[in-house]
């Protein structure tokens, strides 16, 4: 979930242990006692917070796609629209929410399907309109792309960012600051590319 200052709730406790072990272990290889043990309390405990497993998962995957395409929002109106800053503000968006996420972005691409037909489908809304905020500032910075072709480098540039839980355990990494580095000007390298 997003980085926050304060001491974060028993909610949010919750659901970062429930995303890790998820990750970890897939939806249905954990039990409520185990999320509930990794946080402190007892499994039964867990439905003062939440009506089960399935609740979690939603919780989980609505809210990353609701906080980046809020995220996306503010970051467009904070750049005072210059389309390059905006591009990189987007792109280190993205980049803190693969690193500081990573059990997320695996939780989604295993375990979406599972999800009630309504939670999957706003997901996916979120996530499509998350995008369209991206293609519009690509095509800003790069107007020789094409809406299709702006969109496909979009999903790419994702695709390149999301891979974070491929990389190896975080303790392998050549170190946060180097590893977004490294990952934004791949991202904007990618974009330029696509542009010819």
């Amino acid at each position: 979930m997003a980085s926050r200052t304060d001491a974060p709730t028993r909610r949010e406790q919750i659901l970062r242990e429930a995303a890790r072990l998820f990750a970890e272990r897939g939806f249905h290889g954990v039990g409520v006692d185990e999320i509930g043990a990794a946080v402190g309390i007892s499994g039964p405990g867990l439905y003062r917070h939440f009506a089960g497993k399935d609740a979690m998962l939603a919780e989980l995957l609505v809210g990353i796609s609701e906080q980046l395409l809020t995220g996306g929002r503010r970051r467009v109106t904070e750049s005072e629209g210059d389309p390059e800053k905006v591009l990189d503000s987007l792109i280190e968006g993205h980049i803190d929410f693969a690193l500081d996420d990573r059990p997320l972005i695996t939780l989604h691409d295993r375990e979406l399907d599972r999800l009630r037909d309504s939670d999957r489908k706003l997901v996916r809304q979120l996530q499509r309109q998350y995008v369209e905020i991206w293609v519009e500032v690509v095509r800003e910075v790069h107007p020789g792309l094409s809406e299709p072709a702006a969109r496909s480098a979009v999903h790419s540039v994702f695709g390149l960012l999301n891979s974070t839980p491929h990389l190896g355990r975080a303790g392998t990494l050549p170190g946060r600051g180097a590893t977004a580095a490294l990952l934004h000007r791949m991202a904007k390298g990618a974009f330029a590319a696509a542009d010819g």
